[in-house]
């Protein structure tokens, strides 16, 4: 192994240990409570999957960074120089397809909700909305395009597709639509699309390139909810939530079986998003062959970290966590919000991604918001939105109650603050609902929900979980970018007032001295 390479995976295993580790700590203290229903070797299981994740998230991440991040930058900047405008919105349909299909969060959502709808179904309605956003998206960067104009009208449609839905007494799907939203920019889809935002908007000019490369995943996040929403809709039956079978490995055998499963599916959705590359390099991009090189080691660590990482999520992480959400539901009503506020903060702060966040705005802001007051922001945020999730299964209400006035609020910050901190905010909620939500904080909700309220209430009660985490940033990214206005103005305020008040008596007694000493 190359000796960057192995510096890179040293540092990419580092932070994968600070980002399962706290809160897989968290886990095994709660299942290692009497009566709380986790054996021994369940427990000890976990430990082997929280082992196997750690090496998955490090290796993947690793190849993200050598293929799929460099690969979608090729493909933005070299299709956007050609000039042809129609084989970039083309080319973006069909990898915002491809990139959606080999989405490991959403597989996880898909192997939850089997019981509703056809894995595959879900899987390819996802991937039209997200195709479609992905092609609307590369049109606002190369036009230049209000971001949050296009994002209220699109939201304002989805709510009114929600609204039908509800007339027509199928309002329990509602909160997998908006679900549907928050997975699908997960570990795959969104490294992949900031480096094709990026090289879409370096290759297309202008004063403010940066900025305009924000936006593709929160405009891709909307897309599955249009999908989805239409689908379900247009279609017949009403639906009966059942839950998955939530087992724990029995032995070895069955840690080989679930990675031999999960390696074919990854194969082929991968394996697509190879093919389609190869016939790009053909006939437009035309990449050096080191540089392809490094993409296909890059892809092999991709395949390999995903394999591992989906194996001990279905082995392990979801079992566990509908156990111990079982367990929650034995505790007084307080104590259910106050952990969901735990897990909810040490979640957010184990997602790689949010360290990446939390540096780009404080860039992007030029110190008025430190890294530090992102990352305290989003942890109280998304420690809320959970405890909020909780109380929202203990009594039962509706998740609109919780988006409907959030992206309200969203809107109206969005009129107050740069437009750059509403584009961050939006791509931000994808960040914030990672893996570690859909594979342990879902089921933890899912777990708790059935203790309570029945397996029929399920579908109702628990899932939204992610779309209100993935709400959260909207509002802190934002609430803190109106912060650092006010706070910026108010300087400006103080000094114009000492140059204009007190010191003008200084000011205009050094322009007498002056003029005394030329005299």
């Amino acid at each position: 192994m190359d000796k960057t390479i192995l510096i890179s995976l040293l540092k990419k295993t580092r932070e994968a240990v600070f980002s399962v580790l706290p809160v897989s700590a968290a886990a095994l203290a709660v299942s290692l409570v009497p009566g709380a229903g986790i054996d021994v070797r369940t427990a000890v299981i976990f430990c082997v999957c929280t082992l196997l994740m750690i090496v998955g998230i490090a290796v993947f991440n690793l190849g993200a960074d050598m293929s799929m991040m460099p690969m979608g930058e090729r493909v933005g900047s070299g299709l956007t120089k050609t000039g042809k405008i129609p084989l970039l919105f083309g080319a973006c349909f069909v990898l915002g397809l491809l990139i959606t299909v080999a989405e490991p969060d959403l597989s996880v959502l898909a192997s939850q909700t089997s019981s509703v709808i056809n894995g595959r179904v879900l899987v390819f309605a996802v991937g039209a909305g997200v195709a479609f956003c992905l092609t609307v998206g590369a049109n606002v960067i190369t036009g230049r395009q209000n971001l949050i104009r296009l994002l209220l009208f699109f939201y304002m449609a989805v709510f009114s597709f929600c609204a039908v839905l509800a007339e027509n007494g199928r309002s329990t799907l509602l909160p997998l639509v908006f679900d549907s939203g928050g997975v699908t920019t997960g570990p795959v889809s969104v490294p992949f699309l900031m480096a094709l935002g990026v090289g879409i908007a370096s290759a297309a000019g202008g004063d403010s390139r940066r900025d305009n490369s924000f936006g593709l995943i929160s405009l891709c996040s909307v897309g599955p909810l249009f999908a989805l929403a239409a689908l379900f809709i247009f279609s017949d039956g009403s639906p009966a939530y059942s839950l998955p079978p939530y087992s724990v490995a029995e032995g070895p055998g069955t840690f080989f079986s679930e990675l031999g499963s999960v390696s074919l599916d990854l194969l082929v959705s991968i394996g697509l998003i190879i093919a389609f590359f190869t016939a790009l390099q053909l006939t437009v991009l035309r990449l050096h062959r080191a540089e392809l090189l490094r993409m296909g080691i890059g892809i092999v660590y991709t395949f390999a970290g995903l394999a591992v990482f989906l194996t001990a999520v279905n082995v392990g992480y979801m079992p566990v966590g509908f156990k111990i959400g079982g367990l929650l539901a034995g505790l007084p009503r307080p104590a259910i919000a106050a952990a969901g506020v735990m897990l909810g903060a040490m979640t957010v702060l184990a997602e790689p991604a949010v360290h990446v966040l939390t540096k780009q705005v404080e860039d992007v802001t030029g110190g008025l918001v430190s890294r530090r007051a992102v990352r305290i922001g989003l942890a109280a945020g998304v420690g809320i939105s959970i405890a909020l999730s909780f109380i929202r299964i203990i009594y039962g209400f509706s998740v609109l109650w919780y988006l409907i006035p959030g992206y309200i609020l969203s809107f109206a910050l969005s009129f107050f603050v740069p437009g750059i901190y509403s584009a961050i905010a939006f791509d931000s909620g994808g960040v914030a609902s990672g893996p570690l939500t859909s594979s342990f904080i879902l089921p933890v909700a899912i777990g708790l929900c059935a203790a309570l309220r029945g397996e029929s209430e399920v579908l109702r009660c628990a899932f939204g979980t992610v779309a209100v985490v993935a709400m959260t940033p909207l509002i802190t990214v934002q609430t803190l970018g109106f912060r650092s206005v006010v706070s910026a103005a108010v300087r400006r305020r103080i000094v114009m007032r000492r140059i204009l008040g007190s010191d003008d008596e200084q000011i205009i007694y050094f322009g007498q001295r002056k003029k005394e000493n030329e005299e």
